[in-house]
């Protein structure tokens, strides 16, 4: 059986996954009371709708390449979102700890797991494209002293 035939739909479904309960989870988040916080709420939605419309995409099958830029896009805005707003705070709203529970937890493992699957399919699509290409062979003219005229 031919695992490599298996991988690519394996890594697309569970990426898209991740991004679907990262989305979930800050649909949640917005409708529980994150919509009423200024500049805040509606970047929860942005999430929230971004990360639903690329988990859909990729289970659609379409371009996958750019796909995976904008998840890790998406996952990375998500995490450097969660840092700030932990440390400086983001647009006057900060928070401490895992707060929310079990939210704030289960996001962090949702982003993280979306950027481990894309790193998992770049890598072996990177090994895949290498294998699939013919070796280059040297031009005869480069093996000699003298250019051809």
């Amino acid at each position: 059986m031919n695992t490599q035939r298996f991988l690519a739909p394996t890594l697309r479904s569970a990426t898209a996954a991740t991004l679907a309960a990262s989305g979930y989870i800050h649909a949640q988040l917005y409708i529980d009371g994150y919509r009423f916080i200024h500049i805040i709420g509606p970047l929860f939605l942005l999430q929230a709708s971004a990360s639903f419309a690329l988990a859909t995409l990729l289970l659609i099958g379409t371009s996958p390449r750019l796909l995976r830029t904008a998840a890790a896009g998406v996952a990375l805005g998500a995490l450097g979102g969660f840092t700030a707003s932990r440390t400086v705070g983001v647009f006057g709203f900060t928070e401490h700890g895992l707060q929310p529970e079990p939210q704030a937890v289960l996001s962090l493992l949702a982003e993280t797991g979306t950027l481990l699957l894309l790193a998992i399919w770049q890598v072996t699509v990177t090994g895949q494209d290498r294998a699939a290409r013919p070796p280059v062979r040297t031009p005869n003219w480069a093996t000699t002293r003298t250019p051809p005229n």
